[in-house]
């Protein structure tokens, strides 16, 4: 393992000819008492696809922030092609050559592709020569945009493809993006992959950040470890593991999962039949038909694109959204369609939501007002006669034992869940639910931008609770979750869904193309295969 690299080194401040295009020397970064990041040190070439790796909370988000000019730092310097810069906002830092594709992208749903790049750009524009522009700088770099489509219209791949034509255009000597593949089917995020080398090739640096170890790996120079704020190595990614990676940020061995067991052909513990949901906003998308069966001891993963229906079939699943038939919901044997969620959660169902600050939990309320949330168990029975008082101590200590079994690392004993930071809070929302030991659970992407660390435990957690005969249903993004947990694995695709097919049955290259809708079957999406190969496409 190669952490000895050597720190990035300067030119002096007269800023004489530097190997590097941008640089950070000894940037601190204090909130108060907090120090997000410690004289942290990183030199990036021209050229170089360079990853930032580290836990949730490690320093990442802040230090791009401060080299794109949304922040300043507390001390330190940043350097760029040797000559010391000051970024004082992100017109700056676009007017040095940094562009920047955030995770959440800021687009105007109801604005066609070329009015929201025009937003971004500084200066009257010819709509019609700029959508030429678009349209021919998106297939140059293999990410193809019809200009005059409406946002509203488009995949969250394509959205992607936006928010990057629009930093090309400013022509980026250094393109930052942050966790760009978590919203991609594996084959956009093969051609993003291609088109981050191509930049490369013509002298465009990449700053990375990803979760993803294995596509650090493949498509990365260099690295960059951030742990608590600070630089603990800098490493070679393809000379490493994923595991070595994970160790690297942790500062400790990644527990591997336990397998999981054998399905059991048990009783079924969910069950949806032709369930349709209308459309409930004008870029919502509507359920049709969806058909799926839970049974007791297996996971049935659900995989697809943001956007295509599921935080619909969730809020279907969970009750937030009713349904008039009943028998279209079924859980534990009883028909439930119409029912709330209240009811769902007394036949043995338990729901962790996809966002976790202000839907899975209240920011303002502690803990243990949290853990009330969800279970009326804990209103005491004698108190209940009386006035519906609530058992705060009881809450008190649930939530301390649902902290403690899932390591939910906290500054105080009952803090407010704004608090704590989203892995933290992820730890403790899907623990909460599994206290509950429900017979069912609905997660939706239960590793959402959560460490290594977090997120082997929490998927060791769903794996445990299917072995004690739960049925659990997983919504995910993240097709390696998908692979190692799920027994079963279905793809929704614009509100329709896929039957379930065995996990050992399917490949990246079978779930992209049911992500496109090759919903015929498993003897059909095996002939896409085929075709795609035979067109000279690599599965």
């Amino acid at each position: 393992m190669n952490v000895s690299q050597p720190s990035p080194q300067g030119t002096g401040e007269t800023g004489a000819t530097s190997e590097f295009l941008v640089e950070a020397r000894g940037i601190v970064k204090r909130f108060g008492d907090f120090t997000a990041n410690d004289h942290v040190d990183l030199a990036i070439r021209p050229g170089e696809i360079h990853a930032l790796l580290g836990e949730n909370g490690a320093g990442k988000s802040t230090l791009v922030k401060m080299i794109y000019g949304s922040l300043q730092p507390t001390e330190g310097r940043f350097f760029w092609h040797g000559e010391p810069v000051t970024i004082a906002d992100p017109g700056t830092a676009r007017r040095l050559g940094i562009g920047m594709v955030f995770q959440h992208f800021s687009l105007f749903e109801a604005l066609s592709v070329t009015e929201n790049i025009a937003l971004a750009l500084t200066g009257d524009h010819d709509m019609k020569a700029l959508g030429e522009r678009i349209a021919r700088v998106s297939r140059d770099y293999g990410l193809p945009l019809e200009p005059r489509a409406t946002v509203a219209d488009l995949s969250v791949g394509e959205r992607q493809r936006i928010e990057i034509v629009r930093c090309l255009l400013q022509e980026p000597r250094l393109l930052i993006m942050d966790e760009p593949t978590a919203v991609l089917t594996p084959q956009e995020a093969d051609q993003l992959f291609l088109t981050l080398e191509r930049l490369a090739s013509e002298g465009c640096a990449v700053l990375y950040i990803s979760h993803r170890l294995e596509e650090v790996k493949r498509l990365c120079h260099a690295s960059t470890i951030l742990r608590h704020g600070k630089v603990v190595a800098r490493v070679d990614p393809s000379l490493e593991t994923a595991a070595s990676l994970a160790r690297l940020m942790v500062g400790a061995e990644i527990h591997s999962i336990r397998p999981k067991q054998p399905r059991t052909g048990g009783p079924t513990r969910l069950y949806c039949d032709n369930l349709d949901l209308a459309a409930n906003g004008p870029f919502a998308v509507a359920l049709a038909a969806v058909t799926l069966e839970v049974r007791a001891g297996e996971i049935l993963a659900i995989a697809g694109v943001a956007g295509n229906g599921q935080s619909e079939l969730f809020d279907a699943l969970s009750g937030e959204r009713r349904v008039d038939r009943p028998g279209a919901v079924v859980i534990e044997g009883t028909p439930c369609g119409h029912l709330g969620v209240t009811a769902r959660r007394a036949l043995g169902a338990a729901f962790v939501p996809e966002e976790r600050l202000g839907h899975g939990a209240v920011p303002a309320f502690r803990l243990s007002e949290n853990v009330i949330l969800t279970r009326d168990t804990l209103v005491s029975d004698a108190m209940r006669r009386i006035a519906g008082f609530l058992d705060f101590r009881r809450a008190g200590k649930t939530a301390a034992r649902v902290a403690q079994t899932f390591d939910v690392r906290k500054g105080k004993p009952d803090p407010e869940a704004r608090s704590l930071s989203g892995g933290n809070l992820q730890k403790f929302v899907v623990g909460r639910e599994l206290d509950r030991k429900p017979l069912v659970l609905v997660v939706n992407q239960p590793t959402w931008g959560v460490d290594a660390g977090a997120a082997a435990l929490i998927r060791q957690a769903l794996v445990d609770l299917a072995g004690e005969g739960a049925g659990v249903l997983m919504i995910s993004q993240d097709l390696d979750e998908i692979f190692e947990i799920a027994h079963r694995i279905a793809v929704i695709s614009r509100g329709h869904l896929s039957p379930g097919y065995d996990a050992h049955v399917m490949s990246l290259e079978k779930i992209g193309l049911l992500m496109g809708g090759a919903h015929g079957g498993p003897a059909h999406v095996d002939e896409a295969v085929k075709l795609r190969e035979h067109d000279g496409h690599a599965p």
